[in-house]
């Protein structure tokens, strides 16, 4: 080796437990990665895609990690120390024979039931790698799952994850230049506070709950205050605080989102995020959701309609969220980094107490009563978004939100 190389590294494209897969397919030993010889011969379960009984033996054909298909094999229940994929398995065992309507005591699986097994365990799979990716992007304190329990479906295609918004060509951002000097932003007069500064009330009382009515600016504090993370003027920007789910609805309704604990009324819960685009350019897009029956269009239409969030290829969790008629989400504009009221955050707060596991919804027409000059200022219409200008006809879309007051129709 040439001595100028003799302290180069070059970061290793496996990870640690591909590494170890690798010396037990080679049969090499490997201090450094921990490969004994006491653990040698200890393999570990990807996931299981068969089953038969044999003298009153179980037996359960298993994909190993790190070999491929070609080299699964039968293994007696008593050779199998992964409880989990053991109890995973068995559920969809008995789910699919029951669908089936097999006997839940076969000796067997039918080619069908084996396969469709395989492609469970696979899904799964792909779905808790894109849970891994979700929560590595977003790092707030909620975390977020993924399950289905209705089809095959895995993580959305097309579809990149994303904290923060992703500004579009021809987007002017410009970023705030003034902040506030409180030591204390909830204690102190909120004229000196960023709200007091633009002449506007404080959003938020001492447990972090928007107490200002929907149609009503929030203003938090930025990047130039002295105040620090844990700021009580801070809300939106800390992220999702409670762990969330995205599941596959049963009634046709695609992918939703609920809640896996408790959030009060008038608690944050997630912010809409998207690429920002304007409004040309979400009326070319928005003839092309048109035809495919879907919309992911939210118009920043606080003062003036300049610019759309278009959530479709890039989003957080609140891509997923479905609409309802009678919904338990609240809209409202924030203003964080940037004071351009062209520029708005869209943030999600509880409009009333929400159970665990109850789905979250949002009206996509949903519109604010003018009680004042602020609020008259905002009018939410998503199934409109990007199409204000557009003679286009639109395809009725059907409401599926099952609410009593529904009006049947998305637009």
């Amino acid at each position: 080796m040439a001595p100028y190389l003799k302290d180069c590294r070059v970061s290793c494209k496996l990870s640690w437990e591909d590494l170890q897969y690798l010396c037990r397919r080679k049969r090499l030993l490997c201090n450094e990665l921990g490969v004994t010889r006491e653990n040698f011969n200890d393999y570990e379960v990807e996931y299981l895609c068969n089953y038969k009984k044999y003298k009153s033996q179980e037996f359960f054909l298993v994909k190993w990690i790190g070999y491929s298909e070609s080299e699964n094999s039968w293994e007696r229940r008593r050779n199998l120390r992964c409880p989990q994929i053991l109890r995973r398995f068995r559920q969809d065992m008995r789910a699919a024979l029951l669908q089936a309507n097999e006997p839940l005591d076969s000796m067997s699986l039918s080619p069908s039931i084996a396969s469709f097994l395989a492609k469970k365990a696979k899904q799964r799979i792909k779905l808790k790698k894109w849970e891994e990716i979700m929560n590595q992007t977003c790092k707030h304190k909620g975390r977020i799952f993924m399950c289905n329990e209705v089809d095959l479906d895995g993580p959305p295609k097309n579809f990149t994850y994303i904290n923060k918004n992703k500004f579009g060509q021809g987007v002017e951002v410009n970023k705030a230049t003034v902040g506030c000097e409180c030591d204390d932003c909830i204690s102190q007069h909120v004229k000196g506070c960023c709200p007091g500064l633009l002449s506007h009330r404080r959003a938020y009382n001492e447990s972090k709950q928007v107490k200002v009515r929907p149609g009503v600016p929030i203003y938090e504090c930025n990047s130039n205050c002295r105040c620090g993370p844990e700021c009580g003027n801070r809300v939106v920007q800390r992220g999702i605080q409670y762990d969330m789910c995205i599941f596959k609805t049963a009634n046709g309704r695609g992918w939703g989102v609920r809640t896996l604990q408790r959030i009060l009324k008038n608690a944050f819960v997630m912010e809409y995020l998207g690429e920002v685009i304007t409004t040309e350019e979400a009326e070319r897009r928005g003839m092309v959701y048109d035809k495919q029956g879907v919309t992911y269009l939210f118009d920043l239409d606080y003062v003036d309609d300049v610019y759309t969030i278009d959530a479709a290829h890039y989003g957080n969790i609140s891509h997923f969220v479905n609409h309802s008629c009678d919904p338990n989400l609240q809209v409202y504009n924030v203003f964080i980094e940037t004071l351009d009221e062209r520029l708005p955050r869209i943030a999600f707060f509880a409009k009333r107490g929400i159970k665990a596991g109850e789905e979250l919804t949002f009206d996509y027409k949903m519109t604010i009563d003018p009680i004042d000059a602020e609020s008259s200022k905002m009018d939410i219409d998503l199934s409109r978004a990007g199409f204000e200008e557009s003679p286009i006809k639109r395809i009725r879309m059907e409401c599926k939100c099952g609410v009593k007051n529904c009006r049947k129709y998305l637009f």
